[in-house]
């Protein structure tokens, strides 16, 4: 796909923290790429544990719940493969870890582009204040698109043991609630990207929502 006349891109990481994060933020972009043939994965950094205040949940089942919610996510916007990191909700840090772990992934899918989170942005306006593992995830990425991913001594197993070479995106997108300075037209997929949010129906108080 020709993003613009000096990008090109066939494959696309979207790395993020929680189920329904690049739902809710990206989906838009996610469904007109992959409409005009781009090959998306997902990357979501941590199991989407905690995001309930219902006093009978568990975390264990909350995290099955929100999976599934997520591959079903996906389905709809055509996106190919979803890892799941695993990390804990609510306990992310960018830790050598994680690091390694995105690092890991960049270099199996070897993306054109990556799409992500803005690690600066702490707050937006007087109503939202942003999630530490969103801050985290965007940290990570930002750490292994340069030294992590694309650097051979950086994690040296990942070549020496696992045989995968260093890797270096064409673009970086960040996902602002303010700043943004690139804009994509989704008006002919956004139906597609209201789909995709439904099918988190544990993050909505009437579960029924249409």
């Amino acid at each position: 796909m020709k993003f613009d006349d000096r990008l090109e891109i066939e494959r696309a990481l979207v790395v993020y923290a929680h189920p329904d994060d690049a739902e809710f933020g990206m989906a838009g972009t996610v469904a007109k790429w992959t409409k005009a043939g781009v090959e998306v994965t997902y990357c979501m950094v941590t199991n989407g544990a905690s995001g309930s205040q219902d006093e009978t949940m568990t975390r264990e089942k909350l995290r099955d719940v929100r999976l599934a919610e997520q591959r079903e996510a996906a389905r709809i916007l055509g996106v190919k493969d979803v890892v799941f990191l695993g990390h804990e909700d609510g306990y992310l840090y960018p830790t050598l870890e994680v690091r390694k772990d995105v690092a890991r992934q960049v270099r199996i899918h070897r993306p054109d582009a990556i799409l992500t989170m803005d690690p600066t942005t702490r707050y937006a306006g007087d109503f939202y204040v942003n999630h530490p593992d969103h801050i985290a995830t965007g940290e990570v990425v930002l750490r292994s698109i340069n030294p992590d991913a694309s650097t051979r001594q950086m994690f040296p197993e990942l070549w020496k043991d696992e045989r995968l070479e260093p890797h270096k995106p064409k673009a970086l997108f960040l996902q602002s609630f303010e700043r943004g300075d690139v804009v994509v037209d989704v008006s002919d997929v956004f139906e597609t990207k209201l789909r995709a949010v439904r099918a988190h129906r544990s993050q909505f108080d009437d579960p029924t929502v249409e």
